[in-house]
This record gives C-alpha cells, sequence and structure tokens, in this order.
C-alpha cells in the first residue's frame, strides 16, 4: 500500500496506472475511473490526472454541489411509469429503483461522470489481489425507525443479493457471484449445487465489513451501485411499500401503481426524535412520480403536469426543443437495443441460422436511419466505447450472399420465416430499429415479422421469446454487463448463451489488474461473443432527459437514474 495526499491508504497498483497516464498508454478518465474503484477519493484521483473534478459538496459526500440561492420547499412531479414496490432486491426495471432511490440508498454512487463515489459506505480498501475488500460503513447514518446504519446491516444485505435462492439479478454481477461457490450435489449425476461462501461476507467490528471473494474482481464499488442493490433494513418483509425503512431523506406516503407514487420528506424517527439526514441539507418537501410512458411525458411536461421527465426518446427532441421554458439534457451512455436469439430453440440453436441473420443486417445503417448522427455504431459484442477496457474489433460487415449460403446449408434453401417481438420499452425507436432489420435481412429470404406488443407485456416476457429486442441500460464497466447478460447461468441471460471458453475468458479479464492488458484481453471476450452470432446489437445511443428551467440540480444520467437529494424548485 501507498498513501495518497489525504494521507488515506491507497491501493499500490494506483501508483502503476499512474505511470501508464504518464506514459499514454491510458488516458485521463480511464486513470480516474480506475483510481476511484481502488479507493481513492473522486477529487483526488481528477487532480492528480490533471482535470478539475465536478464540483462536489464536501469531500465526504456524493453529491453535487448546491448554489446559494437554493429555495427549501415545493413539490416535484416527475412522469414516468408507477410500478410495484415488492422487493429492491428482485427490481428488474430502472423506474422501481427511482422510486425507491429517496427512501432507502446505496452503497456507492456513480455519477453523471462515471465516476464512482462512496455513500453507504464511506470508503473501501481492497487488498493487492483484489480478492479481500475492506468496507467502512459511513457512521451517523440513521434509519427511519430510529436505529443506526451498522456493519451487520450492511452485512445482511450483502449476504441476501448473494443467495442464490433469492434470484436477485444482483448475483449477475461480479461481486455477488464471487462471494458463492458450487458444490457437488448429493447425487453424483445432478448439477453442481450453488451456494453462498461461507465466510465470504465478514463483520470486522460494527463499522467495518470484510469480502472475502473467491477470485478477484475490480468493480465492487461499482456493483454496489447497480439498481437492484439498494440497502434495506433486516427488518424488511415483502411488499416493500407496506413498510418502507430506509435511511434516505425521504418516505413513502402513497402508492398506487399506474397513478402515481407520493414520497414525503421526513422529519421524526418512528421513536419521535427528529431525523437528520446524513447526507445534508435537502429541499424538497414532496416528490410525486405521475405515471405517464415514454410518449406521452413530453406532453405532460408542456402541459404543466410535471416537471422533468424520466427520459427524452430520440423522437421526442423536436417537440421538446419547442416547449417554452424547458431544458433538454443530455449525456453519452452505454444504453443499447440487443436483438437476441436464444440459442437453444429452433431454428436458431444452429448457429447458421444466427450468423445468417447477423450477416444480412448493416448496423452502420440501421444506427443512422434511426438515431441520424446521435450514438455510435454498436459492434455485436456489447461492450461500448464509453468502457474503459473496450478494444475495437473491426466493425461488422454485411454480406447478403454469405447469408443465403448458410441458411441453404442449414436447410433453408427457399428462405426462412422469423419473428422479433418488441415491447418499446425504451420508445418506438425500438420498433424502427426492427422494422430496419426486417427490410435489410430480407434480402437474404429472412422473412422477419416484427410482433409489437405493450410495454407491459414485453416486461413479462422479455426473457421468454426466442427472438427479441430487449433494451439494456448502462454499466460502468463492459465487464459488468456482460457478467449479468451472458455469463452461463446469470439470471438475465435471455439468450441462453453458454461457453465456458466465453465464461473463463471473462474472469480473466475481470481480474486482470493493469488497464493496458485487461484490454488486451477484452479482445478475446468480445471475439467470442461476436463469432457466437448471438445477436444484432446495432447501435449505443446518448441519454437525453427533459426539465422545466424552474428544476434545478436535476441532470441526465447514463444509467437512468434520477438523484433528488439535491434538487431544488425556484
Amino acid at each position: 500500500m501507498t498513501t495518497t495526499r489525504s494521507g488515506e491508504d491507497q491501493h499500490g497498483l494506483v501508483d502503476q496506472a499512474a505511470t501508464q497516464l504518464a506514459e499514454g498508454s491510458i488516458g485521463r478518465r480511464e486513470f480516474i475511473r480506475f483510481a476511484t474503484l481502488l479507493g481513492m477519493a473522486a477529487g483526488v484521483a481528477y487532480t492528480r490526472a490533471g482535470l478539475a473534478a465536478p464540483q462536489m459538496a464536501a469531500p465526504t459526500l456524493p453529491f453535487p454541489a448546491v448554489s446559494a440561492e437554493a429555495k427549501r420547499g415545493g413539490v416535484l412531479r416527475i412522469g414516468q411509469r408507477v410500478t410495484r414496490m415488492i422487493d429492491p432486491a428482485l427490481y428488474n426495471w430502472l423506474e422501481m429503483s427511482n422510486q425507491t432511490r429517496p427512501i432507502c440508498e446505496f452503497l456507492t454512487l456513480v455519477g453523471t461522470d462515471n465516476v464512482v463515489r462512496p455513500m453507504l459506505l464511506e470508503s473501501w480498501l481492497p487488498a493487492p489481489d483484489l480478492k479481500v475488500w475492506t468496507l467502512n460503513v459511513r457512521k451517523g447514518v440513521m434509519w427511519h425507525n430510529g436505529e443506526e446504519l451498522t456493519a451487520d446491516h450492511v452485512a445482511w444485505n450483502i449476504r441476501r443479493w448473494s443467495d442464490p435462492t433469492l434470484g436477485s439479478s444482483n448475483l449477475g454481477c461480479s461481486t455477488f457471484a464471487a462471494l458463492t461457490e458450487y458444490v457437488q450435489a448429493p447425487n453424483s449425476k445432478a448439477k453442481p449445487i450453488r451456494r453462498p461462501l461461507a465466510n465470504g461476507v465478514e463483520v470486522l467490528d460494527r463499522y467495518t465489513v470484510q469480502l472475502n471473494l473467491a477470485h478477484a474482481v475490480l468493480s465492487v464499488p461499482e456493483d454496489f451501485g447497480e439498481y437492484g442493490a439498494i440497502v434495506v433494513h433486516p427488518s424488511f418483509v415483502a411488499p416493500f411499500s407496506d413498510r418502507p425503512i430506509g435511511t434516505g431523506p425521504y418516505t413513502l406516503a402513497e402508492l398506487r401503481v399506474g397513478e402515481h407514487c407520493i414520497l414525503k420528506r421526513v422529519t421524526r424517527m418512528s421513536d419521535g426524535r427528529e431525523f437528520r439526514y446524513w447526507g445534508g441539507e435537502v429541499y424538497l418537501d414532496e416528490i410525486r412520480f405521475y405515471d405517464y410512458d415514454l410518449q406521452n411525458q413530453p406532453a405532460a411536461l408542456a402541459s404543466g403536469s410535471i416537471d422533468a421527465l424520466f427520459e427524452l426518446t430520440i423522437e421526442q427532441i423536436e417537440l421538446a426543443r419547442s416547449i417554452p421554458g424547458a431544458r433538454i439534457l443530455t449525456v453519452p451512455a452505454a444504453q443499447t437495443v440487443c436483438c437476441r436469439m436464444q440459442v437453444d430453440v429452433k431454428p436458431f440453436d444452429d448457429i447458421r441460422v444466427r450468423r445468417a441473420v447477423v450477416l444480412a443486417s448493416d448496423n452502420a445503417v440501421i444506427k443512422r436511419l434511426v438515431f441520424g448522427d446521435h450514438g455510435a455504431v454498436g459492434g455485436n459484442f456489447h461492450v461500448a466505447p464509453v468502457h474503459p477496457e473496450y478494444f475495437p474489433l473491426p466493425p461488422p460487415t454485411r454480406d447478403v450472399a454469405a447469408a443465403r449460403r448458410l441458411l441453404m446449408e442449414a436447410g433453408y434453401a427457399n428462405g426462412i420465416d422469423l419473428t422479433i417481438t418488441v415491447g418499446n420499452t425504451d420508445g418506438p425507436w425500438m420498433q424502427a430499429v426492427c422494422e430496419a432489420l426486417r427490410n435489410q435481412v430480407k434480402d437474404a429470404g429472412i422473412n422477419l415479422a416484427v410482433d409489437v406488443v405493450p410495454e407491459s407485456k414485453y416486461q413479462e416476457i422479455w426473457n421468454k421469446v426466442p427472438f427479441g429486442a430487449s433494451s439494456w441500460g448502462h454499466r460502468p464497466l463492459g465487464t459488468m454487463v456482460l457478467s449479468q447478460a451472458f455469463r452461463t447461468g446469470a439470471s438475465w441471460n435471455e439468450s441462453h448463451f453458454s461457453s465456458p471458453e466465453f465464461d473463463a475468458a471473462l474472469s480473466e479479464a475481470e481480474a486482470t489488474l493493469d488497464i493496458a492488458q485487461r484490454r488486451e484481453k477484452m479482445q478475446t471476450v468480445e471475439r467470442l461473443l461476436r463469432d457466437a452470432a448471438v445477436m444484432i446489437q446495432p447501435l449505443w445511443r446518448p441519454v437525453f432527459s427533459l426539465a422545466s428551467s424552474r428544476v434545478n440540480g436535476y441532470a441526465a444520467h447514463p444509467a437512468r437514474q434520477i438523484h433528488l437529494n439535491k434538487v431544488w424548485l425556484s
């Protein structure tokens, strides 16, 4: 270990990354991302990289600074789908998390700059091999019921997220997967049983937790910021909405699914004592989520029914520009759509069919038709240019003749009829992608029907349809989304892709600490996934949002998280 300028212990690999920065083998933002993951304060990392840090309220807080003109009071109205709030660890749509975020909080917070900062954790420090992580719980954080947050509470949540019997998507994250092991079932012919590591999570004292991982993981702090990793009180019993105990500045006052969700500022704890939020001053009296689908959110803002919205789709940009007093907010992101095929379902269990579909499509054309000059072309391997470990493989090329030959070899000399299901969960642009794909693959003898289902229905069947167009949100690291979406047995592996070679290559990349070497190893990971022809992933899109000019501190987030602790109304 070495010591930071602030006197704190620092992982020795930060100095190695600093050397790579000086040599020009990595960029400044790559250094910042790497250094903060290893425990360096974000402000210190920005300074060491020679960049001006985004203004923060204080070195110990993850929230942005607030203007001296900030006013307390008022009701903020947000347009998004209003959903159930059953079990935060089982959330599978971001709107659920956004409704819960002001009530219950996370161990870490990934900012709009894609840099991780401590939240309910005050700091962390990994061992040199990244297998043992020491987590320092923030002192003085109070639950709404009058208890102080402790290491026991944090450990209880981490153990719960890592329990395979729960079925949380968190288990797809490398951190929580590394807190489990496989053991042979009593019947030797049965599949091995997955169970939590016996000593994976240890409480060292009232404010310290130690993770003992089965293998090296770099993304521990970022995994703690995933939208299903919401810290609930150990007394939690589903549904969360019936007894919403949290550490955040707001509590649930009323929930009517499909109508509205009303949050009110907490002033008193259950025992009658004054509630003082650990994160300092908050300004809004109430936060109200009103149920609007994506298509109707801008019109609701234009009419004055809401003050801000969850997301602005590409089709709505011109409309948004015409709304008086509205500000368009944007940020680059690793948001995408995967037109994925289930590799164990006919006819997609034949890789020749999958490769024919991929070869008959042109990602660059699809991206240009749907998003114009916005975003970037996808490469069919689900790692984005904004990811620090991204290795730029040659772009995919369309080859209709090769697609026809593959179909003929697979027994479809006269063509093949396929159906892709889409729910427009991120807006009509998803349907436009499918229709552009339909028009392209037709040249290869692939008759593709586009089955458009309601948003709510697609949420129920997204991982069940043989050929589906699913939206995938931003993850700060490419390895994080690959682990959740394509690792064998991952709960969100909707394509059913399973490759021991891919799993091993991904694990090796995850455990490689040198940034340049890690990127080189990702070349193998990306090629294995692309060559398996699991999907057409045509584009990476930016995130757009919209807010009234009277809403201050409201920002577009690459993962579409809504952070409201320092928002105020003028």
